[in-house]
């Protein structure tokens, strides 16, 4: 039991030394710091060859006991840059302050030459070359500007010694982030007298202007009562033009208002005329709807009902005209069947009708007796008289029985032959 918790120990302890180990040998570089490994030569492009290798950011392992591992900062460092009595152009003594951002650029090809001047060294190192390379600069570069130039635009002047200083940066492996003028002094009072001198100009230009400004507002002003007072007349002349225009126009407007009014009345009236013939053509159309009801259509009812009824009677005769030619048609055809007997049965069956004919020539003369008077005075002669006559009434109905139906009674008598019935008569009675 003792063995297996000492081997245990062991594989815990050898388990903690090589990670250990590897935590040693394994290099991780944060983002604001570049770990120089060295130690080992390696080719670059180019075809040389340099003893270290430079890690920006991430991770990476080193051969132990081969390779050593350095730290550069690439955090900003500040620089106060100052100088003094630097000549300008012009030779004018300047006193010139400003400040500077500066840090080891990560730029490839850059970074090397810091590397190269800076590894070991710290930041102390990098301000104080940087801060002499700037004043430099800033010497030099003051040489080329006249006092007013570095006073008034001081943002050139910065743009100008940072295109200056910009070459000499880079060789050293720095970057100059910003660069910023603070303050420039002199110590012969050029700067004063330039601003005394700039002054009194400005108040004399300000005087000159305020004079001219009160003269052209002088101007301006009478100027503007001019342009009022025209504005004025005009406005005038205006308001009358548009009182004219107003008159006219409520003129026009009235008389179209009249002429609309005329025209209503005409209208109204017109309107009123058309109603009035409208109500008087609607009470036309009523008196006729009356006319109608009350007369027309009873009337055309009535004619209706008439011709109706005339059409019944027309053809009641019709039918009674028809059934007689067809009674007719049937005693013809039973007279000629019978032959010469027709004419016998002809005259029997006309005979009650053609004495019924004879007699109503008397009709309505009643004789309740016959007196025979003898105007000689006898009797005899008296009664032989009307006996005498009597012949001739036979004649006489005979006669009439002959021009009613065309037969002679007596000749046929006499000749002791059938009753002849004559042609056009007959053809008179069938139709």
């Amino acid at each position: 039991m003792d063995v297996l918790i000492v081997v245990a120990l062991l594989i815990v302890a050898v388990i903690g030394t090589v990670l250990v180990a590897v935590k040693s040998l394994i290099v991780i570089c944060p983002p604001n710091r570049v770990a120089v490994i060295s130690g080992r030569q390696r080719q670059v492009a180019g075809g040389g060859a340099v003893g270290y290798r430079v890690l920006r950011g991430g991770r990476t392992l080193r051969i132990p006991l081969i390779e050593k591992v350095d730290w550069m900062e690439l955090n900003t460092i500040t620089i106060d840059v100052g100088v003094g009595q630097a000549y300008s152009k012009g030779a004018i003594p300047l006193d010139v302050e400003g400040v500077a951002n500066v840090k080891v650029s990560s730029q490839p090809g850059l970074l090397e030459n810091s590397v190269e001047r800076f590894l070991g060294g710290g930041i102390e190192v990098i301000h104080d070359i940087a801060k002499e390379t700037l004043e430099a600069n800033l010497r030099g570069v003051l040489a080329t500007l006249t006092p007013e130039e570095v006073n008034e635009d001081r943002l050139k002047f910065a743009q100008v010694l940072i295109d200056e200083a910009d070459d000499d940066m880079k060789t050293l492996g720095l970057a100059l982030d910003v660069l910023k003028i603070q303050n420039v002094t002199d110590q012969v009072g050029y700067l004063d007298a330039v601003g005394r001198r700039k002054t009194a100009q400005v108040l004399k230009e300000a005087r000159v202007a305020e004079a001219l400004r009160e003269t052209e507002a002088e101007e301006e002003e009478a100027d503007a009562r001019r342009r009022a007072e025209t504005a004025r007349v005009e406005a005038d002349l205006v308001i009358a033009e548009k009182d004219n225009s107003l008159r006219v126009l409520q003129a026009e407007l009235e008389k179209v208002a009249i002429e609309k009014e005329r025209e209503a009345a005409v209208a109204g009236d017109r309107a009123q005329a058309i109603a009035e013939q409208s109500l008087e053509d609607e009470r036309i159309k009523l008196q006729e709807r009356r006319l109608e009801a009350d007369v027309i259509t009873p009337a055309r009812a009535k004619k209706e009902a008439m011709e109706l009824e005339a059409k019944g009677a027309a053809a009641q005769i019709i039918e009674d005209g028809n059934a007689q030619v067809h009674v007719l048609q049937r005693l013809t055809d039973q007279y000629q069947a019978a032959g010469t007997s027709a004419q016998d049965i002809f005259v029997l069956n006309m005979l009650p009708q053609l004495v019924s004919e004879i007699v109503s020539t008397v009709k309505g003369v009643s004789i309740d007796k016959v007196s025979v008077i003898d105007s000689a005075g006898s009797g005899s002669q008296g009664v032989s008289n009307v006996v005498g006559q009597l012949p001739a009434a036979v004649i006489t109905i005979t006669e009439q029985i002959e021009n009613a139906t065309g037969i002679n009674i007596l000749e046929a008598l006499r000749r002791d032959e059938p009753v002849a019935v004559a042609a056009a008569p007959a053809e008179a009675s069938e139709e």
